[in-house]
């Protein structure tokens, strides 16, 4: 019999109403659990996260001091600031930087290096924007701008970046900024770079990075979702660094400058009141602008494996025997110990034995000179009478003279990585080779030859205290600056070589090398309109077997002798003391002195009334791209000529197999 239709409704109802209850219950928890954790974020964690929400939405951008200005002793800009356009990736708005920075690349040029080390710089920036890419191009901001909604966290800055105006001019002395890279990260305090990607490198952009460099300042900005800026809310102005004003001038560098154009060597100008480095030039030079946003492989490539070495500078890192530059200076010291006076002379027969051996050390003069005094030494630059003096001397009272010139150690300069040079002594060949000293090598060491080697700098040097009558300087390029405070350069004489002589004997110097000019091995330069001092030197780079002459025209170009001219003028009131090195120039007489007399004619006679200005701007445009002509031009001969000598290199093997075959 079937159940009442009645009681089933019932049980129905029951259920659906358990049900009901249930889920009413579930309901009411689950708004009790709202209520909950919605006053737990509203009054428990409200400071969590409302940080967290500005966060997301407020951001602070460092923004980079402007670096300070470089400029020449009368007001010439030599390292300017330029605004350029630079791109940057924000890394906490993009999901995966790795792909980005590919899909980047074909508009932005980046090469695989470029892209590994922008991915290891966001590894360490800890959300802080990173360059991607400096001094965009026109079309490259265009195809950016054209694809921007498919980069998040990719943006266009306008940024001042560093700029050198005349190029090569300048580059062994000024020096270059540079990315920093992982090694300056890891020294360099972070909080005073933020914003920026760029160091001191080398040069005066190294040794004053901290006046130059200027304080970070920031700005706090709103934010929408995909990191556009929507309004500032706060700024800090950041502190431009201090400008400096440096000693050199813009026209003697031209000229010393243009003297070298085309061979290798070095010119240092010195003041000799002050120690101020008036010329400083290494040539041959490099443009250092490509350096700022990172030069192409190919070019840096290019530059190291020059075999006229650009990059190197020899004014301050080579070391050259200096030949008879020293005597001057050697002289002296015969004087300082009692060996020699004015009036003292010797016999030179062309050459000088040690006692009971009968190897010759020759003059440079087949005969000889006769009767020879201090005077006629310098004016003829005597050979036998500086192996003679410096036999009497002995090395290490040489050494110990010759130290007080500055030679053997750095000159102090305000520059990095300067070269010591060698002034050798029984010690020092102990220390370097583990041997004893030998008679002879005293004999090679008092022509400036042997194991003696010297900077062109310390030979303007120990030029400039000869001219201002043995007072010792030390020469700087910083001639000026609001920051430089607490840097210690001295820009005067510090002190006077010790010196057993009378003080005339300076003078009577001054004379000597005066005659060198008028009489002697510098007599092409002689001029009547001013009075010059001078000293010629031929430093021998290949030695010749006993009894052979020096034939120029059987030696490789490269092992040809260097020619040096070190001076100073006006004798009677010195205002510049120079070295000028021409490597592998043949002699000193011909070469290097001809160079200097152009560089005290400029100084002397031009420089109040006719000085040399640098170009205009529109004038520099016009030479800049000249030489980017040029440069493309010479690029494209070389891949021709490569290309040629692979094709020939081709058709002699293949000529080879079908020989080989056919045999």
């Amino acid at each position: 019999m079937n159940k009442p239709i009645a009681s089933d409704t019932e049980q129905v109802n029951r259920v659906f109403a358990h049900r009901i209850i249930i889920f009413g219950l579930l309901i009411f928890l689950g708004l009790i659990g709202l209520l909950l954790r919605y006053g737990y974020l509203q009054v428990y964690a409200h400071d969590k996260y409302t940080t967290q929400a500005d966060n997301n939405r407020i951001k602070l951008i460092s923004a980079p001091p402007s670096r300070g200005y470089i400029y020449d002793r009368n007001g010439i800009i030599l390292a300017d600031n330029q605004p350029v356009f630079t791109a940057m990736l924000s890394p906490d708005e993009v999901e995966n930087p790795e792909r980005t920075l590919n899909l980047l690349a074909p508009i932005f040029e980046l090469t695989d290096k470029d892209i590994t080390d922008i991915l290891a710089r966001l590894s360490k920036s800890k959300n802080d924007p990173v360059t991607i890419k400096i001094d965009l191009t026109d079309a490259q901001l265009a195809q950016f701008s054209e694809r921007k909604p498919f980069f998040r966290g990719v943006s266009i800055q306008s940024k001042l970046t560093r700029s050198y105006p005349y190029d090569e001019l300048f580059a062994h002395v000024i020096g270059y900024v540079g990315r920093i890279n992982d090694k300056e990260s890891k020294r360099i305090d972070k909080a005073r770079y933020a914003g920026t990607d760029l160091i001191g490198k080398i040069g005066i952009e190294d040794f004053y990075e901290n006046i130059l460099l200027g304080q970070p300042g920031y700005q706090s900005v709103e934010t929408d979702a995909h990191g556009n800026i929507i309004r500032q809310l706060d700024t800090k102005p950041p502190v431009a660094g201090n400008d400096i004003t440096l000693s050199l001038d813009y026209g003697l560098q031209t000229v010393a400058q243009q003297q070298l154009d085309g061979r290798r060597g070095a010119i240092v100008a010195i003041d000799p009141r002050n120690g101020d480095v008036l010329a400083f030039v290494s040539n041959p030079s490099y443009d250092p602008n490509p350096f700022i946003s990172g030069i192409s492989f190919k070019d840096y490539g290019d530059l190291r494996e020059d075999l006229d070495q650009p990059l190197y500078n020899r004014a301050l890192q080579g070391t050259y025997p200096p030949g008879s530059t020293i005597k001057p200076f050697e002289g002296l010291g015969g004087i300082h110990y009692g060996l020699r006076n004015w009036d003292t002379t010797i016999y030179d027969p062309g050459y000088f034995s040690l006692p009971g051996d009968s190897h010759r050390f020759r003059d440079w003069k087949r005969g000889g000179h006769g009767t020879v005094n201090l005077k006629k030494s310098i004016i003829e630059s005597v050979d036998t009478y500086y192996y003679k003096l410096a036999y009497e001397m002995g090395i290490q009272r040489l050494h110990d003279w010759m130290a007080r010139f500055g030679f053997g150690e750095k000159t102090g300069i305000d520059l990095p990585n300067e070269k010591s040079g060698i002034m050798p002594s029984p010690k020092w060949k102990k220390d370097t080779y583990d041997k004893g000293w030998l008679p002879g090598e005293t004999i090679s060491v008092s022509i400036g030859q042997g194991y003696f080697l010297a900077t062109p700098l310390q030979i303007a040097n120990a030029t400039a205290m000869t001219a201002n009558k043995g007072y010792h300087i030390t020469p700087h390029l910083l001639k000026s600056s609001d920051g430089a405070a607490a840097v210690n350069v001295i820009t005067k004489p510090d002190g006077k070589i010790d010196y057993n002589g009378k003080p005339s004997d300076w003078l009577r110097m001054h004379d000597a090398m005066e005659s060198v000019v008028k009489d002697g091995t510098g007599r092409g330069i002689y001029t009547p309109r001013y009075r010059i001092a001078g000293k010629t030197g031929t430093a021998q780079v290949k030695s010749i077997a006993q009894g052979k002459r020096y034939d120029k025209s059987a030696i490789d170009k490269r092992h040809w002798d260097h020619a040096w001219f070190n001076g100073f003028a006006p004798v009677e009131d010195p205002q510049i003391a120079l070295a000028v090195l021409v490597e592998n120039g043949g002699g000193g007489s011909a070469v290097a002195a001809p160079i200097g007399r152009a560089l005290f004619d400029y100084w002397v006679l031009q420089r109040k009334n006719d000085p040399i200005l640098p170009p205009s701007a529109d004038e520099l445009k016009v030479i800049k791209r000249q030489k980017a002509f040029e440069k493309i031009m010479r690029d494209t001969l070389r891949d021709k000529e490569e290309a040629l000598a692979e094709q020939a290199a081709a058709q002699a093997v293949a000529q080879a197999e079908t020989t080989i075959a056919t045999e």
